[in-house]
């Protein structure tokens, strides 16, 4: 049997190492999610770097501000591995965010999110064509849809399997 899929997950500003994505990923993966204080963007950006370090995941994963602390870790070129985004809110934060093209990257983004639009995951998506996937389903911010139907996991699965 194979070992589960290490993931390292970014919550997002309403969110935390407890909330409900987080307990997901923790339930279906051998998952990580460092506390972040959402107060101090940079703070978040440096704890996920050392927890890269010490957690070497094989997916890492951020969600609405934590898509953003996650995008800024690609441009950055501290992450270079399978990454899911999901609701990212990356041009939120940084108007000039974009995606490297040797990175592979699955974006999920509701059609109906009524905080980030679905445009920017298009956009971001747009910025590296090749390497970035961006999958869009009937759903808000949150994308609780996918938990309860359990197509969550499987898009770890799929995100995971483009580092292989």
């Amino acid at each position: 049997m194979a070992s589960p899929i290490r993931v390292q997950f970014a919550h997002g500003l309403e969110s935390s190492a407890l909330g409900e994505k987080a307990r997901y990923f923790a339930e279906h993966f051998d998952a990580c999610t460092p506390a972040m204080d959402t107060s101090d963007f940079e703070s978040c950006v440096a704890l996920h770097v050392g927890t890269l370090m010490r957690f070497e995941p094989d997916l890492l994963i951020g969600s609405s501000f934590g898509g953003a602390v996650v995008v800024a870790l690609l441009m950055r070129k501290l992450w270079r591995g399978p990454t899911l985004l999901l609701a990212q809110a990356a041009l939120h934060y940084n108007p000039a965010a974009s995606l490297p093209a040797s990175v592979p990257v699955l974006l999920v983004h509701g059609s109906d999110d009524e905080i980030v639009p679905i445009e920017h995951s298009r956009q971001l998506a747009a910025s590296a064509p090749g390497s970035a996937t961006l999958v869009e389903y009937a759903a808000g911010h949150r994308l609780s849809e996918l938990i309860g139907s359990g197509e969550l996991a499987k898009l770890v699965e799929r995100a995971a399997a483009l580092g292989r």
